[in-house]
């Protein structure tokens, strides 16, 4: 199942970037990151209240809070940048550097989580780079 949930994800994310190349003509990209992040705010409050999770809350730990606050600026930083990207750049040309992220996961999740790499990952992730390259230039 986890592998439908990420495909879904993958067609997200896909209409999240032609949606707002669209939406942010004549618009202040961090205007628009705000706009957007509201939308997402209040869709995550709605699946949270539809699902009855709000009851989690008082059970999240300290170190929790401190991590999923440091994930969310993360991803308010990574926001911000991406829409100012699309803004001024080619969706097609910011989208595959925005997809290095992967490489940079990979590379972060054996640094801080001690995760294991295979030669297949590695060989991937040097695939990643060479297409990112050849879609850029």
């Amino acid at each position: 199942m986890w592998m439908v949930f990420a495909l879904l994800s993958s067609i997200f994310a896909a209409l999240t970037a032609i949606l707002a190349k669209i939406g942010i003509e004549g618009v202040n990209s961090n205007l628009a990151t705000a706009i957007r992040t509201v939308v997402v705010l209040l869709m995550s409050w709605a699946m949270v209240f539809i699902t009855n999770a709000q009851g989690g809350i008082s059970t999240i730990a300290p170190k929790s809070w401190l991590f999923l606050i440091l994930s969310g600026l993360a991803t308010g930083a990574s926001w911000l940048c991406y829409y100012k990207a699309i803004q001024i750049g080619e969706v097609s040309k910011v989208v595959p550097i925005d997809k290095l992220s992967i490489v940079l996961t990979i590379i972060f999740a054996v640094i801080f989580l001690n995760e294991t790499v295979t030669t297949k990952s590695i060989a991937g992730c040097v695939l990643i780079g060479i297409g990112t390259l050849m879609m850029i230039l």
